[in-house]
């Protein structure tokens, strides 16, 4: 199996503190679908990360292995599958590309995610005109923060330690961060 890249956009929440700058977001959320080049549709499955968030993940910027802005192994990055998808944390170092990123983030030039896996196991549908491909379980690789995600579902926000401590823990700020992120969408309808 080849390693594979998919990305995915959504507008980003961004809050900051001089402390610590985290990004929160998902890498890739459930039953959204992606053209993938005009060649098929893709579709990740709930479930699909569940034996992946426990390997030696980097978070990269824009799939650059050479700008690495975080690893599970180190701390810095924390994933999670839940109900939604692939939920991520990351402690943006105190970098050129950190401290990039986080203006970007908070300009809302940057506002999407991608992660980069090989497929483990999927199945395909071929009854329509063009082809569905369903990921039900992936080797995780890498979750990058990225300009032109291919799916538009994903996001990615900065905030503050201080928020980060008055959550009680990770699924609550990632139910915080739905609950804003639906509440943009229906302020631009």
């Amino acid at each position: 199996m080849s390693h594979e890249t998919r990305t995915l956009q959504q507008r980003p929440e961004f809050r900051a503190e001089a402390e610590r700058r985290t990004i929160v977001g998902y890498a890739a959320v459930f039953g959204s679908t992606a053209d993938i080049g005009g060649h098929f549709r893709e579709i990740i499955a709930p479930g699909a990360f569940s034996g992946a968030v426990n390997g030696d993940v980097r978070a990269l910027v824009d799939h650059d292995r050479g700008r690495v802005i975080g690893r599970t192994t180190a701390g810095t990055l924390r994933l999670k599958e839940d109900a939604r998808g692939l939920a991520v944390e990351i402690d943006l170092p105190d970098t050129t590309d950190g401290r990039d990123l986080a203006v970007l983030l908070e300009r809302g030039d940057i506002n999407g995610m991608s992660f980069g896996f090989v497929v483990t196991k999927q199945t395909w549908d071929e009854t329509g005109e063009i082809p569905t491909r369903t990921i039900e379980a992936v080797d995780l690789h890498e979750v990058s923060v990225v300009a032109f995600p291919a799916y538009d579902d994903t996001s990615i926000a900065l905030r503050s330690l201080k928020h980060a401590r008055e959550q009680r823990n990770f699924s609550a700020a990632a139910m915080r961060l739905r609950m804003k992120q639906h509440l943009d969408l229906r302020v631009r309808r």
